[in-house]
């Protein structure tokens, strides 16, 4: 009898190299920059001073920290959808790391971001653990670079 991690490989397999979809926009507002700002003790003026921003930065205004923007993945990847077959008995994810990421665009205050996921690999570890690495892009609506590409690797326990 096959598992559910042996079910959620073969399903992954399947759709290996295809695009999972993009999920719902997400606003990044001054309020959680701020706040990340404290958390991570990064208060550069880039991120926290809409006044010097607007007289020295290139912007014009706040910028996200790029570690903010990598730290919102879970819940925009939580938006783009996903086969169910894939998640049939699962019990958690842990995120096993990043193999690659690059910022490649500044996220301005109030903008809006989403993530656009494809499946890039998916190894089985044993019967009921796989390891899945998406290629996620972060877009900003309205631009046409987006704020970061990672190659993120998470461990899929299965019951």
């Amino acid at each position: 009898m096959t598992t559910n991690g042996e079910n959620a490989y073969a399903v992954l397999q399947a759709a290996l190299g295809q695009s999972q979809g993009a999920g719902e926009w997400f606003q990044v507002d001054q309020k959680r920059i701020n706040e990340f700002a404290e958390v991570t003790e990064d208060r550069q003026f880039i991120h926290v001073d809409p006044e010097q921003c607007a007289q020295l930065s290139p912007w014009g205004v706040p910028i996200a920290h790029g570690f903010l923007t990598l730290s919102l993945l879970t819940p925009l990847l939580a938006s783009v959808p996903q086969d169910p077959k894939s998640l049939e008995g699962i019990l958690m994810g842990v995120n096993y790391g990043f193999d690659k990421v690059r910022f490649v665009s500044p996220v301005k205050v109030d903008s809006k971001i989403r993530a656009n996921s494809v499946l890039s690999a998916v190894e089985q570890k044993d019967p009921n653990t796989l390891q899945v690495t998406r290629t996620v892009t972060v877009e900003i609506e309205g631009e046409t670079k987006p704020a970061l590409v990672a190659e993120w690797v998470t461990r899929l326990v299965y019951g």
